[in-house]
């Protein structure tokens, strides 16, 4: 199964008590789908807010984007933890409710070793029909999957793609050693253009929330040989890439793209504890950042 080249890691709207706006979250997929031309959505990711979300309103969160989204795009349920059984039974009520494929980070805080961590995702695998993508985020999960175990995980028929936010140099290694139909998404919207030059298949991004279209067409001209225009696009957008993680000064995901939504007048709500929504300066930044797009 393809989940096409461009994937938004999809925030979760609240209300003003920060329990899940049902109608907030439809208007959202709508956007992301027909304005700004994503091809699948993951859905209770990072950018989601997994970390405070229950058990309860991640199944309830993937059952309403599966039937609203009713095959306009593929629905990605993120059901990793630093807990296998728990990542088990949570991706098994994911497949139940029919989502199209499953998105597991790296298990965190553990700090498994890399047989762990093969064994972590293996048990996963053999517990769902489902395609599944790893994810390999070492800024938050302080261990990285390395490239020898990203290599050997994609032998494993279901897991079928790896969301990368390591460097250029491992991504190169992973492209050139997996198997046929195992394929690499960039997880750093920066790095989009240079992940396309190594090999990589496409992102899994942030920005689309804002400036998905662009990102399609950024991704199409590339593959088209247009590098001298991919060039230029990536140029242009790359102040949004850059500006949603440092409004001026470093940001945890998802506190400004969510406020950014809001000046398309797309409101989702604040963010849960421990994050905090922008300051002065940051709103002040961000309204200058988005004054031309």
């Amino acid at each position: 199964m393809s989940f096409g080249r461009l994937i938004t890691a999809m925030v979760t709207p609240f209300d003003e008590q920060l329990n899940i706006d049902w109608e907030a979250t439809g208007r959202l997929i709508d956007y992301l789908i027909n304005e700004q031309k994503t091809d699948s959505l993951v859905i209770s990711g990072t950018t989601g807010e997994s970390p405070t979300l229950t058990d309860e309103e991640k199944v309830a969160l993937f059952d309403f984007s599966v039937k609203y989204a009713a095959g306009r795009c593929k629905i990605i349920a993120g059901t990793g933890s630093n807990e296998t059984a728990h990542s088990v039974n949570l991706t098994r009520k994911a497949e139940a409710v029919g989502v199209d494929g499953i998105l597991i980070v790296a298990p965190y805080y553990n700090k498994p070793s890399q047989e762990g961590i093969y064994q972590h995702f293996r048990a996963i695998a053999e517990a769902t029909t489902l395609p599944i993508i790893i994810y390999n985020v070492p800024s938050r999960t302080v261990v990285s999957i390395s490239t020898e175990t990203t290599l050997r995980l994609a032998q494993i028929p279901n897991i079928v793609a790896t969301k990368e936010c390591a460097s250029l140099e491992q991504m190169t290694e992973i492209v050139s050693g997996a198997p046929e139909g195992f394929v690499l998404y960039s997880g750093d919207d920066a790095i989009t253009l240079p992940t396309l030059s190594v090999g990589g298949f496409g992102i899994i991004s942030v920005a689309s929330h804002l400036i998905g279209a662009q990102m399609k067409d950024l991704i199409a001209t590339y593959l088209e040989g247009n590098v001298k225009e991919a060039t230029a696009l990536n140029a242009k957008l790359f102040p949004v890439f850059k500006g949603l993680f440092s409004c001026p000064h470093p940001v945890p995901n998802p506190v400004a793209v969510k406020y950014a939504l809001s000046l398309r007048g797309l409101p989702v709500g604040g963010v849960r504890l421990p994050l905090v929504s922008v300051n002065d300066a940051e709103a002040s930044f961000l309204q200058n950042l988005f004054k031309g797009n």
